[in-house]
């Protein structure tokens, strides 16, 4: 992975009718369901990721990996970071947590990545410029509100 931050890509973030410990909890298992999918092993596997398969400790630590990421931050239940690259992108995604109240969190999920040459740009205009990243981080921190509440 790069030493330097990678380019801001977007944020976003929910506030959730639940403690810190129980959303983190929740993104872990949220994600492992996410990611850890065929579709995801087959999506990883055609872009050329480094990591293609979930494997190491649950719930998510460091050096545990998900189809397309490897988690390489976690500090329990403020922030984990997963991070990966494939052929068209470098790219991070890091989750943050802020305890609100005893039963309420705020969790915000920031996206940063690369995407070098012709290939990566038009990777970009596929994944980010069409509203589709948007929309899958949207509907990632739902589900991650679902599962918390």
């Amino acid at each position: 992975m790069p030493l330097a931050p990678l380019p801001y890509i977007d944020e976003h973030e929910t506030v959730i009718k639940a403690s810190a410990d129980a959303v983190w909890r929740a993104l872990s298992e949220t994600l492992d369901r996410s990611f850890a999918g065929r579709g995801a092993t087959a999506y990883a596997r055609l872009v050329g990721a480094t990591d293609r398969t979930a494997t190491g400790p649950r719930p998510l630590t460091v050096g545990s990996t998900l189809p397309g990421f490897r988690v390489t931050a976690a500090a329990r239940p403020h922030e984990l970071t997963l991070a990966g690259r494939h052929r068209f992108s470098t790219y991070t995604l890091t989750f943050r947590l802020d305890e609100l109240s005893p039963t309420r969190s705020r969790l915000r999920a920031e996206s940063r990545a690369a995407f070098p040459g012709l290939a990566g740009g038009a990777y970009r205009r596929l994944v980010v410029t069409t509203g589709g990243h948007a929309l899958g981080m949207r509907r990632l921190l739902r589900a991650i509100r679902h599962c918390s509440e």
